[in-house]
């Protein structure tokens, strides 16, 4: 078996990252450290895969978007939380790149392009899903990279940043229930990301607490190929028992049932109350504009360069879990039932 970062970092009884940042001559690692790395390099017959001769300070931050070949780039979560990371490199004097991919092969491909950089620093993922062999790769490398979202696969040596995504989901069907909602749906994103399976939850759990039944109708998986159609909402909104109130996990779900609901005779929110999230800019241009939840995308991508660039100066750090506090933004898109 090839003997991998993990094993001279075990020897060494240093971090991966620490063996990286050797291999790259980083200044950050003290003379003894490195050769005590070294060491261990030597002993296992560890051979790097990066240049062991570069002097300058490792200055460039790759941010890595979901692989998509459209719908992440129409998303402006993505974009505040770029813009978050890059303003905070720019301050620091760090260099950041957007990383993408159609796909897993085309997106591990750029990645690995970029991890060869003897200039990388680290990385910032700004999604988080299940089973994602971005983080697989990165970690096994022994690859800086912190995490927007809740880590799912090594979650105790992962830096995350994130939102109590449940209880987000769950503050937003309280205060539909507030106004009188009993019968009160979800529209989510794909389950596999995590920060939408988190907030169904939440919806779930706000559900049982005042005894309403959970139904599986009610409950939407929308997809941007779907949403070409918008098949999911036109059912949903058909139902003979259709629901009176929905929590869409993106404004861009809310604006598209919305839509669904001007082409049904329905109006919002007469017929059907909407409580959605991001409090991006789909919700303040659409009328009436949309009650939604701001998650503080800028921060998550302030925070996330800010433990980066923390980390890789200071590479024995523990591994940091920080979370960015959330707001319900009360617009025109929810009404209080009579009676």
């Amino acid at each position: 078996m090839a003997v991998t970062i993990r094993d001279v970092a075990a020897l060494a009884g240093v971090s991966p990252s620490t063996v990286s940042r050797t291999c790259k001559n980083h200044p950050s690692i003290s003379r003894e450290t490195k050769e005590k790395v070294r060491r261990a390099m030597l002993q296992l017959g560890y051979e790097p895969n990066v240049p062991s001769s570069a002097e300058k300070a490792s200055q460039l931050i790759g941010i890595i978007l979901p692989p998509s070949s459209r719908d992440v780039y129409e998303n402006a979560f993505y974009l505040e939380a770029i813009r978050g990371v890059s303003q905070f490199c720019n301050n620091r004097e760090y260099v950041s790149t957007v990383v993408t991919g159609q796909d897993d092969k085309e997106l591990l491909g750029a990645v690995r392009t970029l991890a060869k950089d003897e200039h990388a620093g680290g990385f910032v993922v700004l999604y988080s899903r299940e089973q994602d062999p971005i983080i697989d790769y990165l970690y096994n490398e022994g690859l800086l990279y912190v995490l927007i979202g809740k880590a799912k696969q090594y979650a105790n040596q992962t830096i995350y940043i994130d939102n109590d995504n449940l209880l987000a989901g769950q503050e937003a069907t309280e205060y539909l229930y507030s106004l009188g909602h009993r019968k009160i749906a979800y529209v989510g994103s794909e389950y596999s990301m995590l920060f939408s399976a988190e907030r169904r939850a939440g919806y779930q759990l706000a559900l049982a607490r005042h005894d309403l039944p959970l139904i599986a109708d009610y409950c939407i998986e929308a997809d941007q190929i779907s949403l070409d159609s918008n098949a999911p909402f036109h059912e949903l909104i058909r139902q003979k028992d259709r629901p009176t109130a929905v929590v869409a996990s993106d404004d861009i779900l809310a604006v598209a049932l919305k839509r669904v609901c001007m082409q049904q005779g329905l109006s919002v929110p007469e017929d059907l109350s909407i409580v959605s999230f991001n409090n991006s800019l789909f919700a303040r241009i659409t009328s009436p504009q949309l009650t939604s939840i701001d998650i503080n995308s800028l921060q998550l991508g302030i925070e996330a360069a800010s433990q980066l660039i923390n980390h890789i100066e200071n590479p024995n750090l523990l591994a940091t879990k920080i979370i960015v506090p959330h707001s319900l933004i009360i617009r025109g898109s929810c009404r209080r039932l009579d009676g």
